[in-house]
């Protein structure tokens, strides 16, 4: 999954970059409003994390003409603490959530899971299940039945895409926007690596190939 944030607070960044990037996310990090608004409405972003208090451009005006624009990405505000005016503008101009600085870092990872979750219709599903799989973001792991299945951080990042996306086929180019960063090399032969990873793994008819239309997870549950 692949997140923008957007905060001029560097040491903040630093740390939430960081957490992120432990959690198997993709951080793209902008600290200007003028550069979120091109960025966040042209890049295929999973989700957004915008701080109000920006430079260049307020946050409140970047989002307001992300949604204006009909940018449909989930947005987590990040508002000063005690700001209720700031968080009820802020939702009023379409963000899907807010967290009042300061914060912990596992709230905003709760959050960040949840709001993903929804935006895909899984609001009430704590963990994500699907082919006979159950991944537990919280704990980072993966189990098949009762045996739990080992994971590199990478693998783990590309199931949970696919486990979100059941179904959906999804070719090479759209999982590589996806699970990395605008500073990664977005190479498609990395996710076919992945990919026969995978199969080895938790078995090979998990994950279909289509011939020149990319991959499909699950079996379609009557």
């Amino acid at each position: 999954m692949r997140l923008l944030l957007v905060e001029d607070h560097v040491p903040l960044a630093d740390e939430l970059v960081a957490g992120l990037k432990r959690q198997g996310y993709a951080v793209d990090w902008l600290a200007d409003g003028r550069d979120a608004v091109y960025q966040g409405g042209s890049e295929p972003y999973d989700l957004i994390i915008l701080d109000l208090g920006l430079p260049g451009l307020p946050g409140l005006d970047v989002l307001q003409q992300w949604r204006a624009s009909g940018l449909a990405t989930p947005v987590l505000i990040l508002t000063a603490r005690g700001s209720w005016a700031e968080r009820i503008e802020g939702l009023k101009a379409g963000a899907d959530d807010y967290l009042s600085k300061p914060f912990h870092p596992e709230e905003l990872q709760l959050r960040i899971q949840a709001l993903l979750r929804r935006s895909h219709g899984l609001a009430n599903k704590p963990r994500l299940e699907a082919a006979g799989l159950h991944l537990d973001e919280g704990r980072q792991c993966v189990a098949q039945g009762s045996v739990e299945i080992q994971l590199t951080a990478a693998e783990f990042r590309l199931l949970r895409y696919f486990m979100l996306h059941p179904e959906q086929i999804l070719s090479k180019s759209h999982l590589a926007e996806h699970l990395y960063d605008g500073e990664s090399e977005r190479d498609s032969n990395v996710i076919e690596v992945h990919v026969n990873h995978l199969r080895r793994k938790l078995g090979r008819t998990v994950i279909e190939t289509r011939r020149g239309q990319g991959y499909r997870f699950g079996e379609e549950v009557e």
